[in-house]
């Protein structure tokens, strides 16, 4: 005789739940390095350039003499901005894995929001206030190129910062796989800024320093 295992309605509701509880988890793991590969891409398309042009360097005009470069103070201003906005984020969410309190996590992400977005604001002064035309050389059409991407792509990424602000609000009334699915979307959105952080280094180098 074989044992008969009947299933209710609530049994075939909980493990429908845990599957998509499951299903969301491995979604944000998976968006946020789908989308750090295509930001891969796009940047290592100007990446790709600025080395070919800067070897190419046809009829010197690559950086001809007389170009006036932007300010390195102000560019390392930004990315210390970005990179202080990221490690903020990062160490925020750290303590909050450990145990810390959701406030806490709200404080970190508030100060990392705010350094975002002066560094926002400094870049878009910047390429307001450029002293060279963009298509007046390799260097400078570069430039006015990447920044504008660049800033554009931190500015969403700060405006998804904002939504998980916003959305910490609610998880203390929330039960375990909703706190559990906010985490996972933190971690998706940390590796994301952290990689974005470094791209501003990198840009940092190349830009300003490589020159």
């Amino acid at each position: 005789m074989t044992d008969t295992v009947s299933w209710t309605p609530e049994d075939r509701d909980a493990e429908e739940a845990e599957y998509h509880h499951q299903a969301a988890l491995y979604a944000a793991w998976t968006g946020s390095r789908l989308l750090i590969g295509a930001l891969s891409f796009l940047f290592g398309a100007f990446a790709f350039a600025y080395f070919y042009l800067r070897s190419l360097n046809s009829h010197g005009m690559w950086r001809p003499k007389g170009l006036h470069h932007p300010a390195l103070w102000l560019g390392t201003l930004i990315m210390a901005l970005v990179v202080a906005s990221a490690a903020v984020q990062a160490l925020s969410v750290l303590r909050l894995k450990r145990g810390g309190s959701n406030g806490t996590w709200r404080r970190g992400a508030l100060a990392a929001l705010g350094f975002g977005l002066v560094a926002v604001g400094l870049q878009i002064y910047q390429l307001l206030h450029l002293k060279f035309f963009p298509g007046s050389s390799g260097f400078s059409s570069l430039f006015a190129g990447f920044f504008p991407v660049y800033v554009l792509v931190i500015f969403l990424a700060l405006c998804r910062l904002e939504i998980l602000i916003a959305e910490s609000g609610r998880m203390g009334r929330g039960d375990t796989m909703d706190l559990q699915r906010f985490q996972a979307s933190l971690s998706a959105f940390t590796s994301m800024w952290n990689f974005l952080a470094a791209v501003a280094v990198v840009a940092w180098v190349l830009f300003y320093l490589a020159v």
